[in-house]
This record gives C-alpha cells, structure tokens and sequence, in this order.
C-alpha cells in the first residue's frame, strides 16, 4: 500500500492541471494510525464528490473491547461515530475554495433513529468511516493546495477528532452503547410477556413540527394507565415502568387533537431504536409491525384479496388480484395480505387514512344494500381472525365510529394527552346494546393471503447493461448525504470486467456478478430502477432518504439475482437482508460503497417488490 508520503507527491504532481487528473489518486494509502482510501474520483468538479474511505485498526481507535461486543453494542457505537464524524467534518467543509463542490466534506446526516448505515461499521479487524470530499479546482483545473489541505491536513485532524476513543468523551460513548442494550432488552422482555407494544412514563410523544423529528418542547410526557402498567428491570437504566399494550385487538379513541394519532405515529415509529434526548427512548414496537392505510392509485400483483373482498362485478379473480390503480379498499386489502406474507406480526391503523367502506359499514348502509351486493367484508369482521388464526395484532385508532368496540380486547382513551383504560366501561356500554353489525358474515380463509406468490422476472430496461458494472452512487444535488431528504440521486451501471482502479482495494470478481441498472431515487417519495418504478411516498415507515436510497440498491439487488421465479417477495426480501447482514453492502453496490444507505427493514423491501411497476417477462 501507498503512504500519505506518497499521496502529498501525487497531489502535487497533479497541480494545475486538468481536473481528470484526479483519477490517478486512486486507491489506498497508510496514514499513521489510519487507511485512507479513495474509491470513486468525480468527474468534475461540479460533479457528485468524491467517495472516501478511512479505515482504522482497533489498535490505534482504542474502543474498549465491551462497547463492541455484539451486534446492538456495534450499531450504536458506529452510530455514535457517524454522527461525531460528521460534526468535525462540518467544521472543515467548503473551508477550501473553488468551483461547483469544490472544498465539501460531508457523510451521513443521522436522524433520531439508530440505524445500521454504511457511512460508518465497526469490524473485526476496524472502524471503519465513509464520506465525501469534493475534489477543488478553479474551472476544471485542480486546485493542488487546497486538495493536499483537505487530504493530508482536515481529514487526518477529523479522524484523531472522531474516531480515537482517547478523544472522545467516554461516558458519551458509553451511555449510547448502554442505552441500545436497554432498549434491546425491553424489546426482548416486552415479547416474552406478550406485548406488542411499550410506551414508557415521561416519554415525549409530539415531534416539534410536521417538518422536525425533534421534540417539542414543553409537551405533556406520556403517562401509564395504573391498569396497564408494567415494569420491567433493565441492565443499565434499572426498572423502567409504562403502559404496555397486550396481543390482541387494541382501540385508541378520544376526541379530535387529544394525542391518539400522535401516539400511533410514536407506535410506528417503535420499530426503531432512538438516541438519547429524543423522548422516545423507551418506545417499542414489535419489530414486525406495520402501517396499514389506503393508497389509492398503487399497483397490485397477484394477491390474494378474497378475505375481504369478493364477487367484484367485472369477475375479477380476488384469490389473484391484480391493477395498475388500486382502490382505497382493495389497496388496503392487499397490504393485510403482504404484510402477513412479510411476517407482520402487528397491523397499524389510523382511521383518518384508511379507507371508510373497507373498515366499517354501520346499521343503516347494511339495510339499504344487502350483503349479497356487496363485494366488501369490512375490516371489522376480520380482525379477531387476523389475531387468533394468524397471531397478527392490530392497534386501532378510531374516531367515527364504535362498531369495533364489540371486537377489542382492550380500549385506551386519549384525553388532554394523558392515556387512560376505558375497557371495562366499553365493555359494560357494549353488553347494554345490541351488536350494531350484522350476522352471517363470510367464514375467512388467510392462508391464501398470507401463503406467499412467487416474485416474476421483470424487464428492468434503460440502465442493464448485461455485464458487469459498478455502482457509482453518484448524485444529482449538492452533494450534501441522503438523509437531508431531499436531491435526486443517480446511480448508473457503467463499469466494465477488468476495471477497477477507482474503486481502491475492491476487484472486478464482485462486479462481474451484476448487471447494473440504473437506479434513481427521490427522498423518499420514489425510487426507480432502470425502468421499474416503486412509489415509496405512503410507506410511512421508510425512516429517511437514507433508507429510500439502501431500498433502491436492495430491490436492484433482488431483480438482479433472486427474482427467478421459485422464490416468494418475502422470501426474497428476507434472503436480500441476510446477505446484508452476512456480506455488508458490496454485494448491493458492486465497485464500492457509498457513504449515504441505511439499512430497511425487510417489511420495508418486500412492500416496494409488492409496489413494483413493470411488465413481466
């Protein structure tokens, strides 16, 4: 390997002269204490940046042994990292100047949520950071001193910064490793007791604006019913009490503005871990869950629809449902029936965006059109089979109307923010008057639903180049990571076998394996693959742009490699996410790894495979 010796000759020989001069910095170099290597070299200055790569050994980064000891232990430290790498390198960005991108040092913009990303893993053998730099030049002449001061003076100084523990305030790094192993304890516990959900005392529900994640000030902290409360001893935080929500069928209720809504979205975003401060520490969601809602216009391919819908007057087969523009009611069906396919183990709700003849049909709307008329079993029938035949939950916010309170195990009542157990008052209402609904309801049959349909091949188009490729993460925006949300990002396939020397230690042997389409996303409202849309916008649960993005590599990932006809979605959204977790991110990226993906869930990725838009083979 190269030294930064020699990595200060080759940036002076390069001095002045025209900008693809740059591409002979390739590769690694032996820093003291650290690797630095540079994987991609942007075409031009008003190009995406650069990508780079340190790598430091654990010898040299000093991180006890205990705060990298399991998987959780390793995801909140490198997240602790990305985001102190990320603060120093916002002090030395765009400190050097010059045209276009000239000067920008940025990684991985994180979030309130603790997610793998692959702007920072800790290994075996290292930490290892990933970021950008833009290349500066005046025009499209290297601008030598500046690129020598970004190289060999701000990004060693960052390093030392960020990623040696010596310099790093112990108790810092320590609480955010301690408060993951919290967190994945009450996960572990509230399971084992038969919860699908936690919400702890003193938790902050409200976000500081429907533009912030942040908390909102002075907001009423969350207090358990005494009913529901449930304590459980955590191995750093010690006992932590709060309202925990049975398996079963669970209403929110109360009036308008009172917090039900605000609690659900706290629900759904359970399935994460939070950082310290957020409020939502201590929030849990089975890790399965997922939020249902109506997405008129969605795509839907071969799903088995006939739980709840029947008898469509064009004689539409509903065991193997298929449009290019779903209904609010038959795309909220579908999405029951992918979500138990994808091993949901907990439905999410909110009334205010389902669709209202899919959920419910009062009294009077029964009389005027008989049932035999009605294709449409409401979602109400349906629910004690989703929990007691499929073991699928469903926490329920409801405003209209009272016609699931004859099927709830328990009902929550949110007034002035404050959660309180009226289960045995519903009930007691409910045994005074007769069941509104009707009888004679359709007997139900979810094994078809949740059985599973085979993933077809699909004609990605533009972009597959049918040979090998690398994956360049290049970007259309400012250059600023993913996860700010907005930007379009362009991904395209066009390296050949036997061409490598811009992506430092990585060979072809991977690269050959593909066929790169071009991949594109938009934040998080869509993604597209050569020419395969997916419309992510009401996945509500994509946690960032920086998901959106890792998304658009997976599903790139399944169509290239597993989408041969034998395997389900589900099965091939769970084989995508265990090479992640086996392999790491070269196998989605080909010729490197860019420095703005977060890992999805693989509930995630199969809801774009079931979103998918393209004509099969």
């Amino acid at each position: 390997m190269k030294t930064s010796a020699d990595l200060r000759r080759a940036v002076r020989g390069i001095d002045h002269r025209g900008y693809p001069a740059c591409k002979a910095l390739a590769g690694g170099y032996q820093f003291d204490g650290f690797r630095l290597f540079v994987d991609h070299v942007q075409g031009d200055p008003f190009a995406a940046p650069s990508t780079l790569r340190v790598e430091v050994p654990h010898a040299q980064a000093g991180f006890p042994a205990v705060l990298r000891s399991s998987k959780v232990a390793r995801r909140a430290l490198a997240d602790h990292l990305t985001r102190r790498f990320a603060t120093q390198l916002a002090h030395c960005s765009m400190r050097v100047k010059g045209s276009g991108k000239s000067g920008l040092l940025a990684t991985s913009r994180c979030g309130q949520e603790v997610l793998v990303r692959s702007a920072c893993e800790v290994t075996d053998e290292a930490v290892v950071v990933r970021f950008r730099a833009g290349f500066p030049a005046f025009g499209r002449t290297v601008n030598g001193d500046g690129l020598e001061t970004m190289l060999l003076d701000f990004v060693p100084r960052c390093v030392e910064a960020a990623l040696v523990f010596a310099n790093l305030d112990a108790a810092q790094v320590k609480a955010a490793v301690d408060l993951a192993e919290d967190q994945h304890a009450l996960r572990e516990a509230a399971r084992a007791t038969g919860l699908v959900a936690f919400v702890a005392d003193g938790a902050v529900l409200p976000r500081e604006s429907g533009a912030s994640d942040l908390p909102m000030c002075n907001a009423v902290p969350f207090r358990s019913p005494d009913t529901l409360r449930r304590t459980f001893d955590l191995p750093h935080a010690g006992a932590v009490s709060g309202m925990g929500i049975p398996r079963g069928v669970t209403l929110i209720v109360g009036g308008g503005y009172h917090g039900k809504s605000t609690l659900l979205a706290a629900l759904q975003n359970g399935v994460y871990d939070h950082v310290a401060g957020d409020g939502r520490e201590f929030v849990i969601t089975d890790e399965t869950a997922v939020k249902l809602r109506a997405e008129d216009g969605r795509a839907v391919r071969n799903v088995d629809i006939s739980p709840f819908i029947n008898n469509l007057p064009n004689g539409a087969d509903t065991r193997r449902f298929s449009t290019l523009d779903a209904s609010g009611s038959t795309s909220q069906a579908a999405a029951v029936a992918e979500g138990l396919e994808a091993g949901c183990r907990a439905f999410l709700i909110d009334e205010d965006t389902s669709a209202a003849n899919f959920m419910v049909r009062d009294e009077l709307m029964q009389q005027v059109v008989a049932r035999d008329a009605e294709p449409i079993t409401p979602f109400v029938e349906r629910v004690r089979a989703l929990h007691e035949s499929c073991g699928a939950s469903t926490i329920l916010v409801a405003g209209s109307s009272g016609a699931f309170f004859y099927v709830a195990d328990q009902v929550i009542q949110m007034e002035n923010y404050q959660a309180r157990d009226i289960t045995a008052k519903v009930r007691k209402l409910c045994a005074e008057n007769p069941d509104l609904r009707s009888s004679g309801a359709r007997e139900v049959d979810f094994a078809g639903a949740a059985g599973g349909r085979a993933l077809p091949k699909l004609e990605l188009g533009e972009g597959a180049r049918g040979r090998g490729g690398r994956s360049d993460g290049r970007s259309g925006h400012d250059g600023r990571c993913a996860s700010n949300g907005h930007g379009r990002y362009d991904s395209r396939g066009t390296g050949r076998k036997g061409r490598g020397s811009a992506h430092g230690e990585h060979g072809d042997t991977e690269r050959a394996r593909f066929e790169h389409a071009k991949v594109k996303t938009l934040g998080r409202d869509a993604l597209s693959i050569g020419k395969v849309d997916v419309d992510v916008r009401l996945i509500e649960q994509i946690a960032d742009a920086e998901q959106a993005e890792a998304l658009a590599y997976a599903v790139r990932y399944v169509l290239e490699n597993l989408a041969d006809g034998t395997r389900t979605v589900a099965q091939a959204a769970r084989e995508a996410m265990h090479v992640l977790d086996e392999r790491g991110w070269k196998p989605f990226c080909g010729g490197y790894v860019p420095c703005n993906l977060a890992k999805p869930r693989p509930q995630e990725l199969a809801a774009c495979l079931n979103r998918l838009r393209a004509a099969s083979k």
